[in-house]
């Protein structure tokens, strides 16, 4: 048996020591240019906003269950938090090895495996809220996003509980224009059939979505409507003293406000299957699913995840009418006011994998350490 491993990445040269991961960090920029996964190469890059980052990923290649004969491939995850770090810190620590515990147990990737994974990891971390909060009542307001991709025997499995995204680069066969295609099922209330999808779990309460400020937010509170953590919507026990005013509501509920069961896709890849952009929202805030996938297919593939998270903040500074080179210069927190924490991981894809070869890489484990 064997649990999540240590990182052997390939280095990009001087790093910050003391974590997990391998890479460069630049003030508020960590990034890995390029790096070998599986089944091809792949390009990291997070930026920082919030004083506290809030964005944790991870990219993990090799055994994919805790048994030497099981499926073997390419994990990646992107947690954007909010309301603290707690959570998203506790995916990127527990996600993964969860999902190699159940898969060892029913001996294949599926579904069915990666939905008990989130599950596990959102009662795991549940329990630890009830634990702490009344020394640390903040960490029942802590909630993420959760992004998965799984490359395995040919596929891709895609999971997603919130608003992250990941869009695959696919070369269109009559044109040989390389297209966009969104594969990740969005939960943010901004989304008229997301709303609908609420409203249709909690009938008898006419303000389960609220418009404030020409925003949709889920009891006036937070725009996604699913998530893992956020224990103070989905157990009324944690509505109350000593969880900050802020976040109380005014009436008890019944059942769990928010959701974290993901949606999941499998996608069979093709020849003309390129690449992954796999990104948190404060990328998709700034660049259209067609602008980033044009981006990857431009430049070359070395430093392709930072070349995104620049182009991104080149337009956050166009839109407060700020210069670029100052939009650098601003601290951590000040900036958040100007874009939120980015983290992006480019997958290519190669043609072996295509087929469903058999991996060449090692393993390793490689998470963003700022």
């Amino acid at each position: 048996m064997v649990s999540c491993w240590k990182p052997s990445a390939v280095d990009d040269g001087p790093r910050r020591c003391g974590g997990e991961a391998s890479g460069r960090v630049d003030g508020l920029l960590w990034y890995k240019d390029l790096g070998q996964h599986a089944w091809g190469e792949f390009s990291m890059a997070v930026i920082q906003a919030n004083s506290v980052l809030e964005d944790q990923s991870q990219i993990e290649s090799g055994p994919l269950s805790s048994t030497k004969s099981g499926p073997v491939g390419t994990f990646v995850g992107v947690y954007d938090g909010h309301g603290g770090p707690e959570a998203s810190t506790y995916v990127n620590e527990n996600l993964f090895c969860n999902l190699q515990r159940i898969a060892a147990e029913h001996r294949a990737i599926s579904e069915h495996v990666i939905k008990k994974a989130y599950l596990a990891t959102e009662e795991n971390f549940l329990s630890t809220v009830k634990k702490k909060w009344l020394n640390k009542p903040q960490i029942a307001s802590a909630g993420t996003c959760c992004l998965v991709g799984i490359l395995c025997n040919g596929l891709l499995y895609t999971a997603n509980v919130g608003d992250s995204r990941v869009v695959l680069g696919k070369i269109e066969k009559a044109t040989k224009e390389v297209i966009a295609i969104q594969l990740s099922t969005e939960h943010n209330a901004s989304i008229e059939s997301v709303r609908d999808e609420v409203k249709s779990m909690h009938p008898y309460d006419p303000k389960i979505v609220v418009l404030r400020h020409r925003v949709w937010r889920v009891k006036g509170l937070i725009q996604v409507t699913r998530s893992l953590g956020d224990a103070y919507l989905k157990n009324a026990e944690f509505n109350r003293e000593p969880l900050p005013l802020k976040f109380r509501l005014p009436e008890p509920f019944l059942k769990p406000i928010l959701n974290p069961e993901p949606s999941i896709s499998v996608l069979k890849l093709c020849p003309e299957d390129q690449f992954l952009i796999f990104a948190s929202d404060g990328l998709w805030e700034h660049l259209s699913n067609q602008e980033a996938v044009d981006i990857v297919n431009s430049y070359p593939r070395k430093g392709i995840a930072r070349k995104l998270v620049e182009a991104a903040l080149q337009e956050a500074a166009k839109k407060r009418e700020v210069r670029y080179s100052d939009l650098r210069k601003i601290e951590r927190g000040v900036r958040r006011h100007f874009h939120d924490d980015i983290s992006v991981v480019v997958v290519f894809l190669s043609t072996r994998l295509k087929g469903g070869a058999t991996p060449r890489k090692p393993q390793f484990s490689l998470k963003p350490n700022i």
